[in-house]
């Protein structure tokens, strides 16, 4: 499995403003938009050109053009923040969506709702917090069902106890992330993470 942290001065400056508690909603999802692209401009370095040609003002020279169909596929509700940016560098993108509760007792995932386009080939799955892995895993389980073959995994800060998972689950996957944290907590949140995700990002702490 290939995992690349993000290693850029902006993206340390605004996980920095993700992980202050005093952070306000609004200043959060600026902060998460503003690195998303960041990690948006990473996650399609891998992508596939077709070669052709393109004649500007001044005469003809060699063009590129993606080959594959994408899809950006955000974990609901907090990979919604990370969509925005990756719209904003792939616009012709289809979205999916996938719907994955995690059980607080249990850690464990519950699935609510898949909705992917068809036919997928390309992926990109936004789910910011990689913490036990087994949402992201169910995630990626969907968009296999779905047909994509070529899957990167997108996260703000994961856990190595979610990376492992996913090395388990998915080695196939690629997984780009801005911070390894050292781990979980009795409750299965990152520390020292950034709290919960979701909440912040929509002010319904």
């Amino acid at each position: 499995m290939n995992v690349t942290v993000l290693e850029h001065p902006l993206a340390s400056h605004y996980l920095t403003v993700l992980r202050d508690e005093t952070t306000a909603p609004a200043d959060f999802r600026r902060a998460t938009t503003s690195l998303g692209g960041l990690l948006a401009v990473e996650a399609t370095s891998g992508l596939t050109v077709a070669t052709g040609s393109v004649t500007t003002p001044m005469g003809a020279t060699t063009g590129y053009s993606l080959e594959s169909r994408i899809a950006v596929v955000p974990v609901l509700r907090a990979g919604l923040g990370l969509l925005q940016p990756f719209l904003d560098l792939l616009p012709s993108s289809a979205v999916g969506f996938v719907g994955v509760a995690r059980n607080h007792e249990s850690a464990l995932p519950e699935q609510y709702y898949v909705n992917l386009p068809d036919p997928l080939a390309t992926a990109i799955v936004l789910e910011p917090m990689l913490a036990t892995g087994g949402s992201l895993a169910w995630a990626v389980d969907a968009v296999k069902r779905a047909g994509a073959v070529q899957i990167v995994c997108i996260s703000v800060v994961a856990a190595p106890q979610g990376i492992a998972h996913m090395k388990e689950r998915h080695p196939d996957v690629r997984i780009i992330t801005a911070a390894i944290d050292e781990g979980l907590n009795d409750t299965f949140y990152i520390v020292p993470g950034l709290g919960d995700m979701g909440d912040r990002l929509f002010g319904t702490i």
